[in-house]
């Protein structure tokens, strides 16, 4: 029977946002789940409760760069993971991929931040292990590869992953698309891209002085790289009720695909790119 796949969206906002929570998520593949950031704080803790993923299932996590609003919250998943560890109810290891900025940032961070029952267990059972680009790894029953985004701002890293079903599941990270990462994603099922502002809005946000993209961007994007299926995150909060439409509506100008501008928490189902 095949397993139930899922991209649940802990939070969808940029560095900024005070409505939402700072853009992560996790993929679950059946009982597994793999993080992939986590937030500007322990609201991570938070919203995993929220959504009911369970930490002892957690088998993995990915921070992609070393800004606030991404791997803050990662010192508290590490603290919450040592804390099960300590008291025998985590099974395992577990390994933070990241590349070697992020690696000697977490690190310090943990070093400094944290009691030493819990610094402890670095390098021990809690594994902060770099990648390099194009570095290939198995993690939550996926292949995973990992690539430079190539960032003029702040060394930042996407990745590929491989659905145990075959679908290809491709993340860009928080800023503009480079051609150079062309042969990682084109052709996926799942585009996750960054969507700052709607592109009518891009004089009130200013996306590009950011390095950022708008929806509109998003969808030709998704439409260039011949995706079936585009997933908005990392977007403004100025009107949550009506974003989701929005957003939506100025992606699809571009692209014929389904488009998706999840709400914090929401639960999109993987499988949903074969039907």
């Amino acid at each position: 029977m095949e397993k139930e796949m899922e991209l649940i969206m802990l939070g969808t906002g940029h560095a900024m946002v005070t409505k939402c929570y700072n853009a992560c998520f996790a993929l679950r593949m059946g009982e597994r789940y793999f993080l992939v950031d986590a937030g500007g704080g322990n609201g991570i803790l938070a919203q995993m409760e929220k959504a009911k993923i369970p930490f002892p299932k957690v088998q993995g996590m990915f921070v992609t760069h070393a800004h606030t609003d991404h791997i803050l919250g990662a010192v508290w998943v590490i603290r919450k993971v040592a804390a099960l560890m300590r008291q025998g109810d985590y099974a395992g290891n577990f390994i933070v991929y990241c590349h070697d900025k992020v690696e000697r940032l977490l690190r310090l961070m943990c070093e400094e931040m944290l009691p030493r029952k819990f610094s402890s267990f670095l390098d021990r059972e809690v594994i902060l292990e770099t990648v390099k680009d194009g570095d290939k790894r198995t993690a939550a029953g996926m292949a995973v590869t990992f690539f430079d985004i190539h960032s003029v701002k702040e060394k930042q890293f996407g990745f590929l992953a491989v659905l145990p079903d075959g679908q290809k599941f491709a993340c860009l990270g928080d800023e503009p698309f480079q051609e150079t990462c062309r042969a990682y994603v084109a052709g996926c099922d799942w585009l996750l891209c960054e969507a700052f502002c709607l592109d009518r809005d891009k004089e009130i946000f200013k996306p590009y002085e950011k390095k950022h993209s708008t929806a509109l961007d998003a969808g030709k994007v998704a439409k260039e790289l011949g995706a079936r299926r585009l997933a908005l995150y990392h977007m403004e909060d100025s009107c949550l009720t009506q974003r989701k439409e929005r957003y939506i509506r100025e992606a699809q100008i571009h692209f014929g695909g389904k488009v998706y501008a999840p709400d914090d928490l929401e639960r999109i189902r993987l499988g949903a790119a074969r039907e």
